[in-house]
């Protein structure tokens, strides 16, 4: 638009005037052409008509009403038009906005004047208000406000002149049009003396008919979780948990109304005497705090990284194709008998979801991880270390959208969430790899140069599908490798140069896998340069084995147990300088690192408040669990309650596991269903 501007302010007044003429003389060209086919004057009778027919004062006031609710509607989501979902001009958020003003017309200019004009100040009111609101809010955070905020008001009441007046002034400018334009419609109230039912009737099934159109257009849900549920309108639409993505697919009205439902008039599933006697149980004992051990306060005062790794598989984690990596493992905490198992979609986020919170996605009911974001978690491992004043981030290639991970960071209780695509800085896929974390002048900035304690949750990228050379991260690496000897070559001979290096799916994935191993050198030399070595601790572990690759005889052949859910066992280490080698051989899983991780931190805990325990405690029961059931003890697989791995067992010691199982999952479900730790801190 600048351009533009500054292309038009060049022209010299000949061209100008010349610009002008030319409008001119294109219009006289069609005056003449409908002159000569006779359809002038009924032209010009048709623009008299509709002109005399908007000169009606209750048309005119219904025109404007109209345009009124149009702009606060637009002017919502243009604001927010860097939220890359359901973009402006779709038809669903249109067409539900569409319906509200069709219903708001039918109730204002159905009534009689003095009862219409204060529905209408009363309806115009709220929504002018909320849509202040919603536009002041989301150019501070980057989110649209939602009723259940209303509760965390008095948190941000010491800084929200601030907010309001750094506010983007065209919020102001389109607030000050739709004032005046409320005004001057007041001045154009028809005189109505009687109720027009009729009006009211036909507003009202026109308003049901286009809220039907507008919610079946948005399709079908995944009934069956699945990774990409987060941007499925139907699912979307169900949950409306994701503010941004809500409000983009349904406009302001419908955004507004249903939130409020959703937040006030959603009748709660609520406990049955049974699973409230059971969480009573389990939580009976909510003082009692854990016991400490050696390993209670080891790394106390440290700072923090999180080291989440995409798919680099136990295999993958050797000398040979990671030596940083493995450097590090060498020197650590190792906790060998580690499994990343998932339920549901999204099993990335299912295991930011278990070290964030200690939960886990739910086993008996459908719902993912990354919806659970309006639910309260006091106890994750953010809001307890913000208590010992660390400054906490995250940190990964994708936007704050996908998995609505913006949402759910700053629900755990975090600072902020980066994502590197998000800064707008990238002209291709080059955040795709794991390097740009460090090598991105804004990360490496956030990551090392805060002022005081700090924990960095970073989770990488590189060793994600596809594995292959013609297209993704595999074929981005090989651009790099071979620059000098293609760099000459077309888009032809490069396909024909690298069809022709003869690389198997293995190969791009061990490839892929030594970007990221790039990526934790450049790590370690950042904590290095700016003297954060020795007072820096690594809690490193895989978000879940290679389940993405298309060659499953590629996992077998590397010593996974591809026929039970024991593949799924990953890496999980923790690693200081100063640390020497240790080979812990017990069970665990995602759900034991927060509460392994608090006590070396040396936090006071319960560990009631979560699923699992401190797996180095000496009373720790080894056990993980997978999505259908099955448990591992680090001795017996279980199946339906049976020994399937031939491995030995007493029967009163498998029915106790068994128990203890079905109790973990119970606890695990319950808490999530219904929020239970809301009633706990409030």
């Amino acid at each position: 638009m600048n351009r533009r501007i500054k292309r038009i302010e060049k022209l010299s007044k000949d061209e100008l005037n010349s610009f002008i003429d030319k409008i001119k003389y294109i219009w006289q060209v069609i005056v003449l052409f409908f002159k000569e086919k006779g359809k002038w004057a009924k032209i010009k009778k048709l623009f008299k008509n509709i002109h005399k027919f908007l000169r009606k004062k209750s048309i005119y006031a219904i025109f404007l009403f109209v345009i009124i609710f149009i702009i606060m509607d637009f002017a919502t989501r243009l604001f927010a038009s860097d939220i890359s979902f359901y973009r402006l001009w779709r038809l669903i958020p249109r067409l539900f906005s569409v319906s509200y003003i069709i219903l708001f017309i039918g109730l204002i200019f159905g009534l009689k004047r003095k009862q219409g004009l204060t529905l209408y100040s009363l309806i115009f009111g709220v929504f002018f208000i909320l849509f202040l609101v919603n536009n002041v809010y989301y150019d501070a955070t980057k989110n649209f406000f939602s009723f259940s905020m209303l509760e965390l008001a008095g948190e941000g009441s010491s800084y929200m002149m601030d907010v309001v007046k750094n506010c983007n002034p065209l919020v102001y400018v389109v607030s000050l049009v739709v004032i005046i334009l409320f005004i001057y419609s007041i001045k154009k109230f028809p005189n109505n003396k009687v109720v027009n039912k009729k009006r009211l009737f036909t507003c009202l099934i026109l308003f049901i008919l286009c809220h039907f159109i507008s919610v079946k257009l948005l399709g079908k849900g995944n009934l069956e979780l699945t990774w990409d549920s987060w941007r499925t309108p139907k699912n979307i639409y169900n949950n409306f948990n994701d503010n941004n993505k809500c409000l983009a697919l349904t406009g302001l009205y419908e955004y507004s109304i249903r939130d409020f439902y959703m937040v006030y008039l959603k009748p709660e599933e609520t406990l049955s005497e049974t699973e409230n006697n059971f969480l009573s149980d389990v939580f009976s004992t909510a003082n009692d705090h854990h016991v400490k051990n050696k390993y209670t306060g080891k790394y106390k005062n440290k700072n923090v990284i999180f080291l989440q790794l995409e798919g680099i598989d136990d295999w993958l984690l050797t000398k040979e194709i990671m030596p940083n990596t493995y450097s590090l493992q060498d020197h650590a905490i190792n906790f060998t008998n580690h499994y990343s198992f998932y339920n549901g979609g999204g099993s990335t986020f299912n295991s930011e979801f278990a070290v964030n919170v200690g939960y886990m996605t739910p086993f008996t009911y459908p719902i993912n991880a990354y919806t659970l974001n309006k639910n309260d978690f006091p106890y994750s491992m953010a809001n307890l270390m913000k208590q010992e004043n660390y400054n906490i981030k995250a940190f990964h290639m994708n936007s704050g959208e996908y998995y609505s991970r913006s949402i759910n960071y700053q629900n755990f209780g975090y600072d902020q969430y980066f994502g590197l695509k998000d800064l707008n800085v990238y002209s291709d896929n080059e955040y795709y790899l794991d390097r740009e974390l460090i090598l991105n002048e804004t990360f490496y900035n956030e990551m090392f140069k805060s002022e005081g304690p700090f924990i960095n949750y970073i989770i990488t990228y590189s060793n994600h599908l596809p594995f292959t050379t013609k297209k993704g991260v595999c074929r981005q690496l090989l651009m790099i490798d071979y620059e000098d000897e293609i760099k000459d070559m077309s888009s032809s001979e490069r396909n024909e140069f690298f069809d022709n290096l003869n690389m198997s799916e293995e190969d791009c994935i061990k490839r892929q896998a030594r970007e990221t191993d790039y990526f934790v050198g450049l790590l370690m030399q950042g904590l290095k340069d700016n003297g954060l070595y020795d007072d820096t601790i690594i809690v490193a572990f895989t978000d879940h084995y290679l389940y993405t690759v298309s060659d499953t005889e590629i996992l077998a052949k590397n010593g996974k147990d591809v026929k039970t859910n024991l593949v799924n066992h990953t890496p999980f280490f923790i690693w200081s300088s100063k640390t020497k080698k240790e080979e812990i051989k017990k069970v665990t899983s995602q759900l034991n690192i927060l509460p392994t991780f608090l006590n070396l931190m040396g936090v006071n805990y319960n560990e009631k408040w979560y699923v699992e325990t401190d797996a180095l405690d000496k009373n720790y029961q080894p056990i993980t669990i997978f999505s259908d059931f099955s448990w591992y003890d680090g001795n017996v697989y279980v199946v339906d309650g049976e020994v399937s791995n031939k491995k030995k067992i007493n029967k009163d010691d498998l029915d106790k596991k068994n128990n203890y199982v079905e109790y973990l999952i119970k606890k695990n479900d319950l808490v999530l269903k219904y929020n239970y730790f809301k009633d706990i801190i409030n």
